[in-house]
């Protein structure tokens, strides 16, 4: 198959539906977490829960990098910005996400400067265009756009740029996968393995999914034939009692990732000895810092601000549906006064934030009968 509408198409649909729902053993449950926030989406915009047999439910994980940053690094991102006078630029999806004093977008209208990039490149174009004023890059995101920013730095200090920082706020997916394995009240079958980060990272990186903890992983595309036939595979391992790592999406991603683009993110960061997940609490080796030769690019050792952070507010149960203990729908301010309108919660301001997505497709439903 060439053309996205192949992967959507309701025969082939129709088809994965009816082997998963041969396969899956009637007298058991299923487990299965889509790790990729990218995948919850999808998931919810097409209703293939619906189309799957009541004993397989899908458990959404905390994929969205926007969803999991706890609120004290964004308290500290804004304090930088409104009291050192510096520019602060971001991704388009961090400005609505809050703090325990309002969203980037809330601190622009207290008067700070606050600007929105399309890449890391942008903001360092911004710190040449104005070189008597710090600028400050928000660096977010899993494995997948760490390279852009590591590339970045790697430009700034080859042009000698002396006003650029980034605060560095990439995570790392598999400290995360390990770290809900290890919850005693948390029982996963399988995953649904993240398509975009094994792009960069390879499909190797999971083997200890399958080795240690003998579950199976299937990295898989993002439409609905993606995802079901990933499903099939899983279950497919499961009833042969197997547990490995499996390649769906192999027309875009290679087995073994992107040797340079992991080059990039040795040369520029080290892992910090833990970080903090939103829901999760400190995880080990599960984030970048930049390392020691980019150390005069660090927001954090350069500008720091430091001070007391407030938690994230204990009414919105982010943590709960970031783990999979809880359905979107199920939190108590679900849909009344936390809505993407009006986000609480940073689970509802990012696109691949599962309460956005659940919000805004909870009625659709798919026909494959069509």
């Amino acid at each position: 198959m060439k053309y996205v509408d192949e992967y959507r198409d309701a025969a082939t649909i129709k088809r994965l539906a009816a082997e998963i729902g041969e396969r899956a053993d009637p007298q058991r449950t299923y487990r299965i977490m889509e790790v990729c926030g990218g995948h919850t989406h999808a998931i919810f915009r097409f209703g293939l829960a619906q189309l799957l047999p009541k004993n397989i439910e899908l458990i959404h994980g905390p994929g969205c990098p926007v969803c999991v940053l706890p609120m004290g690094r964004m308290d500290v991102g804004l304090a930088m910005a409104e009291e050192q006078d510096l520019i602060f630029t971001a991704f388009g999806d961090m400005m609505r996400v809050p703090g325990s004093t309002g969203s980037p977008l809330e601190s622009k209208a207290r008067g700070a400067d606050i600007r929105m990039v399309y890449s890391p490149l942008d903001a360092l174009k911004i710190a040449q265009q104005h070189p008597d004023r710090p600028v400050m890059f928000f660096a977010i995101g899993f494995e997948t756009t760490a390279p852009s920013t590591a590339v970045t730095l790697m430009r700034a200090r080859q042009a000698n740029v002396e006003n650029f920082y980034v605060f560095c706020n990439h995570i790392l997916v598999n400290p995360a996968i390990r770290a809900l394995l290890e919850m005693d009240d948390m029982r996963l079958d399988a995953f649904i393995g993240p398509g975009h980060v094994t792009t960069v990272i390879g499909c190797d990186a999971y083997r200890f999914v399958a080795e240690e903890f003998r579950r199976p992983i299937v990295v898989s595309g993002f439409e609905p034939v993606d995802i079901l036939q990933s499903i099939a595979m899983i279950l497919r391992q499961m009833n042969a009692g197997v547990a490995k790592v499996e390649n769906q999406y192999s027309r875009a991603v290679p087995w073994e990732g992107n040797p340079a683009a992991r080059a990039a993110l040795d040369l520029v960061f080290e892992t910090r000895a833990a970080f903090e997940w939103r829901g999760m609490g400190e995880i080990p080796d599960s984030a970048y810092a930049l390392c020691d030769e980019f150390a005069a690019f660090d927001a954090e050792k350069q500008i720091g601000v430091h001070g007391q952070t407030l938690p994230d507010p204990v009414e919105a149960q982010c943590g709960d549906v970031l783990k999979g203990a809880l359905k979107p729908c199920d939190c108590r301010l679900f849909g009344t006064s936390c809505t993407p309108e009006n986000p609480v919660g940073a689970l509802m301001v990012s696109s691949e934030g599962a309460c956005a997505a659940q919000y805004k497709y909870a009625d659709v439903t798919i026909s494959i009968d069509r």
